[in-house]
């Protein structure tokens, strides 16, 4: 390795690449015992999380449809797209509150009391 290279500091493509790598490195990661398992596990877990078999209907406020298009389009999703992740991971207990609330694209707070 070249001299000067070791204080050359690490570019990641975005911040959850180099939040992602910095967990592996800090060893907070580990082997699957049966990988072939594990691949079919989230095979499965795919194929249930893709499959769109139903159809459902929902009304909200203009601002909100708005906002969430403004968050889809942040994301580079399909805002119907966003909606079915985000529904996904409510019901998935994935989802959680956070102490502070985040404030919507309007600049409307995002969790009322």
């Amino acid at each position: 390795m070249a001299e000067g290279k070791h204080n050359e500091e690490i570019r990641y493509v975005d911040e959850e690449e180099g939040r992602l790598i910095e967990s592996v490195e800090r060893g907070e990661w580990s082997p699957v015992q049966d990988v072939e398992e594990a691949k079919e596990e989230a095979r499965r877990y795919a194929e249930a999380t893709l499959r769109k078999d139903r159809r459902m209907n929902v009304r909200m406020s203009e601002r909100d449809l708005r906002n969430l298009k403004i968050r889809a389009a942040e994301e580079g999703l399909q805002y119907q797209t966003l909606v079915t992740m985000i529904l996904h991971k409510y019901v998935t207990g994935q989802l959680v509150e956070r102490d502070h609330p985040r404030s919507s694209p309007a600049g409307n707070v995002s969790r009322g009391n």
